[in-house]
């Protein structure tokens, strides 16, 4: 091939960008729910960045270290395309410092929508590079959250199959 042919055809080849996600949250804890969101969240993109949103009207039962390090104990292998970070800012600014592309939001019912939508659009306003990307909760999860995975816990209540192993372990330490 001539080499100006080569400078051609090596310039409309496409170039890969990898594509990078966020998927923020408080996850305290991390569910079987928020694994299931990042797994099928890892089929399309590259590389996802878990964000721990920090929310001072919130209290977490976990500190944001023990939260990082749950988290990161459940991708082992995988590790290399997942990232756990933190902010207190707006999600959609930490998107555009990290490169995302897109803001992955978990559905688990009818009633989620209406505030994740409000939520997408303002994120939309704020920022148009950025997507928000809605995956429904798979139906084993749909009936979880952190909060009432949580209050089962604090009563001694078997959270077995709805968090990882390591989570339900850390939950019975926090309230033994």
């Amino acid at each position: 091939m001539s080499p100006a042919k080569k400078n051609k055809a090596s310039l409309s080849a496409p170039i890969h960008n990898p594509t990078i996600a966020v998927y923020p949250g408080t996850f305290d804890p991390i569910t079987n729910g928020h694994v299931d969101i990042i797994k099928r969240a890892m089929q399309m993109f590259d590389r996802i960045v878990i964000v721990i949103a920090i929310n001072a009207t919130k209290k977490p039962l976990f500190s944001i270290e023990e939260r990082i390090e749950m988290i990161e104990q459940c991708f082992g292998s995988s590790n290399h395309r997942i990232e756990v970070k933190t902010t207190g800012g707006l999600i959609v600014d930490f998107a555009m410092e990290n490169g995302a592309c897109a803001i992955v939001r978990g559905l688990r019912a009818v009633s989620d929508f209406d505030y994740e939508f409000q939520l997408a659009l303002m994120n939309r306003k704020l920022q148009r590079r950025v997507e928000t990307v809605f995956l429904m909760t798979g139906f084993r999860w749909i009936y979880i959250s952190s909060s009432i995975i949580k209050d089962a816990a604090r009563h001694g209540g078997d959270v077995s199959g709805v968090v990882p192993a390591h989570v339900k372990t850390a939950l019975q330490e926090k309230f033994s």
